[in-house]
């Protein structure tokens, strides 16, 4: 059997740092975390609980959005510390109608701001890099936590086509992004 490389990063994604937060292509050891949030019940609004197989396809395809789309995922580390605390990113998978913004954290960092922290990074990173108007969140209705985030990030709810029909879509104006 060929042993899996621990380490391997595409030279594409680059590294953001916010105050408290690395953000950076994920890594094979990031799976275990993402493994582990879709196995739990937290990953209902994703569409979970998802088996090992279905998680790696998930994460597997997302993290190859990089070489083939310019943007994907960050896993987002502590500057200090180094601990994995979640991951935020641009997605478009197969079906979805524009890239969207979207993120999770672990356990352990829920609740203390990292993913509207990493989010405002993404934010900046995309409307400097790919020069969009806007971006969306595509939320399912029952996850009032992230769609509050997605309002106090600055983003507005639209009647627009989210990845589910039943999507509440939340839209950011890059444009308007503190300098």
């Amino acid at each position: 059997m060929i042993a899996r490389p621990q380490h391997i990063a595409f030279p594409s994604a680059p590294v953001l740092e916010t105050a408290r937060l690395r953000l950076r292509m994920p890594r094979l050891d990031d799976f275990a975390h993402r493994l582990a949030f879709y196995a739990s019940d937290r990953s209902v609004w994703e569409g979970g609980p998802f088996t090992h197989e279905q998680a790696w396809r998930i994460f597997a395809s997302e993290v190859g959005q990089w070489p083939l789309m310019g943007f994907g995922p960050f896993s987002m580390e502590d500057r200090q510390t180094g601990a994995y605390l979640g991951e935020v990113g641009i997605y478009q998978p197969e079906g979805y109608p524009e890239p969207e913004l979207g993120w999770f954290v672990t356990d352990a960092a829920e609740g203390k701001g990292y993913a509207a922290e990493g989010a405002r990074a993404v934010m900046g990173w995309a409307a400097a890099t790919f020069g969009w108007d806007h971006i969306d969140n595509y939320i399912d209705p029952g996850n009032a936590r992230s769609i509050a985030l997605g309002l106090r990030l600055g983003g507005v709810q639209v009647d627009a086509k989210g990845s589910d029909p039943t999507d509440v879509v939340i839209r950011h104006d890059l444009r308007r992004l503190p300098c």
